[in-house]
């Protein structure tokens, strides 16, 4: 076969699947993105934020020590609040993870402990994944976190709750704005982040299960054409 012939086939094989790619994104950039809203902190919205987490009983996830949840069926962890440490599971690998002091964390593969370069890359993998799957399974109660932002956003003529978080986690400067229900309780949020190009994508937040320590925590979410489901949450004391 000549030269010529083969980069014709492969340009036009590389065109037959980008094309329909960028097309996808140009439609989906068109309709959702939105810029970020610009203003400022006020009264009113710590008094919405204190609404919304009354709505979603803050006292009873303050009391829940124990965590467990599965994101998107590959990553499972089992949260221990109170003592901030978190088993973490994926693939061959499991990690203890000792947020406060991740250097003190206890790495597996095929439940054989290592102590060795993967370590480091085991952990530092396990806190990545904590970080942003957590976010999707409690960030309406980490509102009045240190360095949050608040304030307040007019959606179809009702005010909806803007966060940015100034520092902590993976990626701080994302902001979340949170729409809520006529009870205060969270239905979808708006995010502007760092990893997605398209500012004002909606997930929704509208599966909630009240846990056994009477915590209300989100089962599934959904993203544009994506489903993110969180596995058989569980919450104890």
């Amino acid at each position: 076969m000549k030269p010529k012939k083969i980069v014709k086939i492969f340009a036009g094989i590389v065109v037959f699947f980008t094309l329909p790619s960028l097309l996808f994104f140009g439609y989906v950039y068109l309709k959702y993105n939105e810029d970020l809203p610009v203003t400022k902190h006020t009264e009113q919205a710590d008094e919405l934020a204190r609404k919304m987490l009354t709505a979603l009983n803050i006292e009873a996830y303050d009391a829940t020590n124990y965590l467990e949840w599965t994101f998107k069926r590959r990553h499972h962890f089992k949260w221990n609040k109170k003592e901030n440490t978190c088993e973490v599971n994926w693939k061959e690998y499991k990690v203890d993870l000792d947020l406060d002091n991740p250097s003190k964390s206890i790495t597996y593969i095929h439940n054989f402990r290592i102590e060795n370069e993967k370590s480091v890359e085991l952990i530092d993998t396990a806190i990545k994944y904590f970080n942003n799957d957590s976010f999707w399974l409690v960030s309406p109660y980490k509102v009045f976190d240190k360095g949050v932002k608040r304030s307040i956003i007019k959606q179809d003529n009702k005010d909806a709750l803007l966060v940015t978080y100034s520092s902590g986690g993976n990626t701080p400067g994302d902001s979340y704005l949170w729409i809520l229900d006529d009870n205060h309780k969270p239905v979808k949020f708006k995010m502007w982040v760092d990893v997605l190009p398209i500012g004002g994508l909606e997930a929704s937040w509208s599966d909630w299960k009240t846990t056994e320590s009477g915590a209300e925590l989100p089962t599934h979410h959904k993203l544009l054409f994506m489903g993110l489901n969180m596995g058989d949450v569980k919450g104890t004391e």
